[in-house]
């Protein structure tokens, strides 16, 4: 007799090509966020004595922050020994120390390799840091620099992103952050503010006598570049190539134009010209507001977030920073900054479930107004966790290589003094 066993086959999720596609598509875009984009953008804004200090800056960045992000970066953020446990509302673990258990076949989030998901947010540990250059260009030594960027990356950036994106304690009480407006932006903003502040002025520096740019043509390029990336920021942080991905490309793309439209008119207004490097700010103070509400506004929220941080930001650039007379060399704070805390408290008045679906978050404007509590707390805790952290490290880096060069080097510029080249040589 011939007996028939039945055997439960058990189904192992398959890698969806569609989504790994997109994503390592995304990955590339927001790597050319920081190289070339800030590189460029930061490059023609300073003066030409001091281009190649912020592509080496940013070269710097790109390399350090990598190799750290794999090391253990990753693991303290998302890895997860410690969940369940008070210390797992701070830091992920130490289970992923150099991708342990990451491994080909390990899948996340939307069917994707795992291993593409690490280098995806490696690319957002990279370009943070990278933001606040603006800040401090023209003044700092490079030593300085590359010890507070690293000690800013483990103690300050892992922990934050934690926070909101790896089960801590902001993701546990709800707040929306969907390409990391607090994790990036207020993040590296008010890190800058901090920064300027504590580092004083630029030699020369005068209320009213801005230094011009070198290079406009190199800021042009720059946003271009910025613009382009941050599709792949925005659209990829869904980790699928589906409908919340198409609606984040194209609400960050209209919240974009907006902001760069309303800037150029402002600056229109109050300076009589129309400028290039006004509409590139424009342009970025967009792409900033809409990054944490990207997955849950629809084209209403899009051109109101849009228009409100291009004025804001453009306030704070033209009459906060010349009255209270710091010097925020590139606008990091007013522009990264203030346009993360404008995107993410307004994630909380526009979020709909018309975009997020079903059970999804909805915001102030559609009668939820926990929603934009639960977002000025976790604006409010970014802010002051920042900016106490950053005075720390400041503090303790200036002490042990100190953080500002002579007064010679800063006169002459920082291309010769510090690596030894100059970007035009006639």
């Amino acid at each position: 007799m011939d007996y028939i066993e039945d055997i439960t086959q058990v189904a192992v999720p398959a890698v969806d090509s569609g989504n790994t596609a997109w994503m390592i598509v995304a990955t590339i875009l927001v790597l050319l966020m920081t190289i070339p984009g800030i590189a460029l953008f930061y490059g023609g804004l300073v003066r030409q004595k001091n281009v190649l200090s912020i592509i080496m800056q940013c070269l710097l960045i790109v390399g350090v922050i990598s190799i750290l992000w794999v090391a253990f970066g990753y693991s303290f953020v998302f890895g997860t020994s410690l969940c369940g446990t008070a210390a797992g509302s701070v830091i992920g673990g130490f289970d992923k120390v150099m991708l342990n258990g990451v491994t080909p076949s390990a899948l996340t989030t939307g069917n994707i390799p795992e291993i593409i998901f690490v280098v995806f947010q490696c690319m957002f540990a990279v370009i943070t840091p990278a933001l606040i250059l603006g800040a401090f260009a023209e003044r700092i030594k490079f030593s300085g620099f590359m010890l507070f960027t690293i000690l800013w990356s483990i103690l300050v950036y892992n922990p934050m992103a934690h926070w909101v994106w790896g089960g801590g304690w902001l993701q546990e009480m709800g707040a929306i952050d969907f390409a990391g407006g607090t994790v990036v932006h207020i993040n590296a903003g008010i890190s800058a503010l901090v920064m300027a502040v504590l580092l004083g002025k630029r030699r020369g520096y005068r209320v009213g006598q801005p230094m011009s740019p070198h290079n406009v043509t190199f800021v042009f390029m720059g946003t271009a570049f910025l613009w382009l990336g941050w599709f792949g920021f925005n659209a990829g942080s869904g980790l699928q190539a589906d409908g919340i991905a198409a609606n984040a490309f194209l609400v960050t793309h209209l919240a974009t134009c907006v902001a760069a439209m309303t800037w150029m008119l402002i600056d229109w207004v109050h300076n009589k010209k129309p400028a290039p490097v006004g509409v590139c700010t424009g342009a970025v103070a967009g792409l900033v507001a809409i990054t944490p509400a990207a997955g849950t506004v629809s084209v209403l929220g899009a051109v109101c977030i849009g228009l409100l941080s291009s004025v804001v930001c453009f306030f704070m650039v033209a009459v906060v920073k010349p009255k209270f007379k710091y010097d925020d060399a590139l606008d990091a704070f007013g522009v990264h900054g203030m346009g993360g805390i404008v995107g993410s408290i307004l994630t909380g008045v526009f979020a709909t479930r018309y975009i997020s679906g079903e059970g999804g978050v909805e915001g102030a404007l559609y009668g939820d107004w926990h929603q934009l509590w639960v977002q000025v707390v976790a604006t409010a805790g970014s802010v002051v966790f920042s900016a106490a952290m950053t005075y720390i490290l400041f503090k303790i880096v200036d002490k042990l290589v100190g953080l500002r060069v002579d007064a010679r080097v800063e006169e002459e510029g920082l291309d010769i003094y510090e690596h030894g080249e100059s970007a035009y040589n006639s």
